[in-house]
């Protein structure tokens, strides 16, 4: 299959490392004049963890292909669409003159309503899924990331995945990634954004991800905060009885999940890269924002979310 990475950024790099690897044909869409500014391939230094648990460590230098211009009369089967979700309005208005006869996969975070945030292109060219992988590119270019072993797509409506979103599943599955499958993928990505906003109270007192690793008593504060936070997904309409095993980390007692957690961020390969790599604090801060003024909105009391407003603020 024919894919294009729509910018280079974390997600759409890592993938499309694996998807090349699978014998994919793919390129990168950046913005005129980035492709001299990033040369002829990007440095890797990676955890695999699709076949062993622990991960397989890759370093290497990737030789990638751009195109800072694109008609849409284009020959790609496949968009693959990853970008903050603050940005996804521009990019979705960018991309859909351009889309061409192309699925477009949405894989990012998004805190809007779904429906309404792909409004500009044909719904039945859209396919929804959510990276299971991260890391960032630090000062020296080099990206540092984790690709675990699971992709999640779903469907807005319950429906069974139209032949158009079989194929974009089989082209990860050719990856050597394993899908996991959500009826309720709009319930599904609520929950995902307000779990975040319940980990960033913490990070931003901390000042990175990374120093969440081996510290539990901030780790109980940020599974509280998100547990504040699962009412406010409620109130968005979603029926957390179809997600039980995505909250139960949120419910179960934070005195055992807490050191848990903190064990696993600072011992367990995969997701100690992702913590430590992570870069972006614009992100985390912009994600606590949006849902604390969604909470405001409807009205939902986010009592440790609001008490870390000084952190966020605009």
């Amino acid at each position: 299959m024919k894919i294009l990475m729509f910018g280079r950024g974390v997600i759409g790099t890592v993938y499309g490392w694996a998807l090349e690897r699978a014998g994919h044909e793919v390129e990168f869409y950046v913005r005129p004049g980035r492709a001299a500014q990033y040369g002829e391939a990007i440095d890797l230094e990676l955890v695999d963890a699709r076949r062993r648990v622990w991960g397989k460590r890759v370093t290497e230098q990737w030789p990638v292909r751009y195109r800072d211009s694109l008609e849409p009369d284009h020959d790609f089967d496949l968009i693959v669409l990853s970008v903050q979700h603050y940005d996804f309005e521009q990019a979705a208005k960018f991309l859909a003159p351009r889309l061409g006869r192309a699925s477009v996969l949405v894989f990012n975070n998004l805190w809007v309503e779904p429906a309404e945030a792909i409004r500009p292109f044909p719904a039945d060219q859209v396919v929804w899924g959510f990276p299971g992988a991260g890391g960032g590119f630090g000062d020296d270019g080099v990206l540092r990331a984790a690709l675990l072993p699971v992709v999640f797509f779903g469907t807005l409506d319950g429906r069974a995945p139209t032949e158009r979103e079989q194929d974009v599943r089989a082209v990860f599955r050719s990856a050597g990634l394993r899908i996991r499958e959500s009826a309720d993928f709009r319930g599904w990505l609520s929950i995902h954004f307000v779990q975040n906003a319940g980990l960033h109270t913490q990070s931003l007192r901390l000042g990175s991800l990374g120093a969440l690793a081996g510290a539990p008593g901030s780790l109980r504060e940020a599974l509280l905060a998100t547990r504040e936070l699962l009412p406010l997904v409620e109130a968005r309409g979603v029926d957390l009885r179809k997600h039980r095993g995505d909250v139960l980390l949120y419910r179960a007692p934070v005195r055992l999940t807490a050191p848990l957690l903190a064990w696993l961020f600072g011992h367990f390969p995969p997701t100690r890269v992702v913590m430590q790599s992570h870069a972006s604090l614009e992100e985390l801060r912009a994600v606590c924002r949006d849902t604390l003024a969604e909470a405001r909105r409807l009205g939902v009391p986010v009592p440790r979310l609001e008490a870390a407003e000084p952190l966020f603020a605009s």
